[in-house]
């Protein structure tokens, strides 16, 4: 007879998850011989209740089907365990948090600089980056650096970072006003939520011609034939 599959007892933790319909808790997993409970209710490989029985015994059965025994309720009384392949489980899970990280966005804050002197051709192609990183749903920081004595007219460069906001105010929405720190002023933009495309209007179909009536009269032969 087979040992279970993990008789080492290795600990795993996991977020809550469902596994056979059953919640897997987010606790370390306790599994084969590192479960000492005097008592367990068990559920079997295929979601079977199989009652409370003594620890030792829910082990043999998942030596039987070579299987793990994992404690998937530690809290509960007495503790519910599931006879299942833990590997397979953990193999299962892992792939579907890499899924799950693969298909969820990373939103980053992007930065655009600029200087109190900057000039308009400069201005529009940092504008174009910054609609590009809008598009992208990335959130960006305008900052103006300020040198020298150029702090002492710090209110121009807030002029120029709501000049910019401006002209993204298409697509973007202050998320935090120009604020000076030290000798930097920056400000937070942030993409407009998108609108649902509206469900186009099926055109009202014309209404089908009315058949003619049947010409139900006979043609009048010759009388006197």
């Amino acid at each position: 007879m087979r040992r279970p599959l993990h008789s080492s007892g290795v600990r795993s933790a996991f977020t809550d998850k469902f596994f056979g319909g059953v919640i897997i808790s987010k606790l370390a997993h306790q599994i084969n011989e590192e479960i000492r409970d005097k008592e367990v209710r068990l559920i079997g490989p295929d979601g079977e209740q199989l009652g409370v029985m003594p620890s030792s015994k829910a082990l043999d059965i998942a030596m039987q089907h070579e299987l793990d025994l994992v404690k998937i309720a530690p809290k509960a009384e007495p503790p519910v365990c599931r006879v299942m392949d833990y590997g397979k489980f953990r193999f299962e899970q892992s792939k579907k948090e890499k899924e799950s990280r693969r298909n969820q966005r990373v939103v980053e804050t992007k930065e655009i600089r600029l200087s109190p002197n900057i000039d308009v051709h400069d201005i529009e192609f940092k504008a174009k980056s910054a609609r590009k990183f809008l598009a992208d749903g990335n959130k960006l920081k305008i900052s103006v650096r300020f040198r020298g004595r150029a702090i002492a007219h710090s209110s121009l460069g807030e002029q120029q970072l709501e000049k910019f906001a401006e002209g993204l105010s298409d697509i973007a929405n202050v998320e935090k006003p120009p604020k000076l720190e030290g000798r930097s002023m920056a400000m937070f933009l942030a993409p407009k939520p998108q609108k649902p495309e509206p469900k186009k209007q099926q055109k009202p179909q014309a209404p089908a011609p009315e058949a003619e009536p049947e010409n139900t009269t006979k043609e009048e032969g010759n009388e006197n034939a």
